[in-house]
């Protein structure tokens, strides 16, 4: 009796002393691609760096799906771990809104409850439940209003921390006056951007302080610009500044079927700099679809077919401004081609290995079938980072499409987004929070590689693969566990 209960107090103790060290020393073992579950070094740093006390109230339901679940769970975990790294200046708490008070501080909050499935007894209902943080510091507020799977947590909430913060942001300035996109035009972008920056529009032409812009954004512009805009611009990069140029040299108009040259003058400018953007459209297999009316006896279908005008840009350098990126869909992009002997080019983006080339003017054909003779190229540079050398020094990001992160069409795809903010993020900011932007999976589409007819058997056999192994694990299992207590009875037989 006695051993029993010193087995059971040392027991005790061992899991008294494994829970404070645990509590002290958080540590897990991260497997994943993109190390989903290691805080990076940017978040360290604005952790360390804290000068006042941040409070987060977690705001979740009880009794949720597994998935939502794992979700909450790891969402606790992280904040252990930014307590612990903080050194107690973060500080949080976990709240069940279940009463009319609880619901509206949530609600008041700007955490609003959200609709799930939940399956109880083989059904599928429908129930409201709350999934948001509030990040406090001082009188100061950021709501995270929905954390879901697959979001990138680690960028909502260390964005929000240091939007408290900072005191001082710079300023992005967006040209204006040659009808280009304005700010609300790409509100995702914008809505992202204005984490870490002003953003204001600017005139070239009237604004006499340039050099007061972190970095000039220049976003589908369609008119010319003036030479002495031209110019300043010239002067503003002589001065240390940074631009991203999001130009169209073609305009794609699938109303009228045509598509046609654009030019704004930028191009001339940037070929005087070594890099060529000219009027021609990327055609690649990888591509987006259009939805096209077609009869079929008495009703009318929408179909979507596949418009190799929209390439899908899935080939990236490994650089901050792609990583993390899985597709990009392009309306109407254009190639760049470097020539330079005075500056330095550097892709990140480029089409497949299936891509071709259509100079314009073009009529667009949708009903065309196409083949693989349409696709003779491959990796098409389609953005990418040009700098001058040390007499003539200069950087600017440069995308063969002005009109990816518009949202014109409703939504843009949140890849595209993350392109022209991390392009902005790169030239501008110094946190390295750039990197957590794309921290969260939102798609993992089939390599191109194995779609092809001549793929058909590796395809068969990752198949085979897929259904077959893990049976075959669990056979064998099953053998060495009957095996096992086999040779267990003999022995217990010779014993006796």
């Amino acid at each position: 009796m006695k051993n029993t209960l010193v087995t059971i107090s040392l027991f005790a103790g061992i899991l008294l002393l494994i829970n404070i060290l645990s509590n002290r020393f958080f540590v897990r073992l991260d497997l994943t691609q993109d190390q989903q579950y290691t805080l990076s070094d940017a978040t360290k740093d604005i952790l360390r760096k804290l000068d006042n006390p941040v409070t987060i109230t977690a705001y979740f339901s009880d009794n949720l799906p597994p998935d939502i679940a794992n979700t909450r769970r790891d969402f606790q975990e992280m904040l252990v771990e930014y307590a612990n790294i903080s050194k107690g200046k973060v500080k949080f708490e976990f709240v069940n809104p279940q009463d009319e008070t609880q619901k509206q501080e949530a609600a008041g909050a700007g955490i609003q409850p959200v609709t799930i499935n939940v399956r109880e007894k083989d059904q599928v209902k429908q129930q409201q439940a709350f999934l948001g943080a509030l990040v406090r510091m001082g009188d100061r507020q950021e709501p995270i209003p929905v954390i879901q799977p697959g979001m990138a947590m680690e960028y909502s909430l260390s964005t929000s921390i240091k939007k408290m913060a900072v005191v001082d942001k710079p300023t992005i300035g967006f040209t204006q006056g040659h009808s280009e996109a304005a700010i609300n035009d790409i509100a995702q972008a914008a809505q992202a951007l204005q984490i870490l920056y002003n953003l204001q529009n600017v005139a070239i032409a009237t604004d006499s302080a340039l050099n007061q812009y972190r970095a000039i954004a220049v976003v589908a512009p369609r008119d010319s610009f003036a030479p002495a805009e031209l110019a300043k611009l010239d002067a503003y990069l002589a001065q240390g500044g940074k631009m991203v140029l999001a130009l169209n040299a073609v305009d794609g108009n699938l109303q009228s079927g045509q598509g046609t040259a654009l030019t704004t003058g930028l191009e001339s400018w940037l070929a005087a700099k070594g890099l060529l953007i000219q009027p021609q459209f990327v055609i690649d297999a990888q591509c987006g679809s259009v939805t096209v009316q077609q009869q079929q006896g008495f009703f009318v279908m929408n179909t979507p077919v596949q418009f190799p005008f929209l390439p899908i840009i899935s080939n990236f350098a490994d650089h901050p401004i792609t990583k993390g990126l899985e597709q990009v869909m392009m309306t109407f992009a254009s190639p760049l081609q470097f020539t330079g002997k005075n500056s330095t080019f550097y892709s990140i983006a480029a089409s497949s290995s299936r891509s071709g080339i259509v100079p314009a003017p073009v009529t667009f054909n949708i009903q065309q079938q196409w083949t693989q003779t349409d696709f003779p190229m491959g990796a098409l540079s389609v953005a990418g980072i040009l700098e001058g050398k040390a007499e003539n020094p200069f950087k600017m990001v440069i995308i063969g499409d002005g009109d990816f992160a518009v949202n014109s069409q409703g939504r843009a795809q949140a890849d595209n987004v993350s392109l022209l903010v991390n392009s902005i993020d790169w030239l501008s900011d110094d946190t390295g929070l750039i990197e957590l932007r794309t921290k969260g999976v939102s798609s993992r589409p089939i390599d191109a590689a194995y779609l092809g007819d001549e793929s058909r058997s590796t395809r068969n056999l990752l198949k085979a693969l897929n259904v077959g192994l893990p049976i075959l694990l669990a056979l064998l299992y099953a053998v060495f566990r009957a095996q096992r207590q086999r040779n267990i009875r003999r022995k217990r037989m010779e014993e006796a």
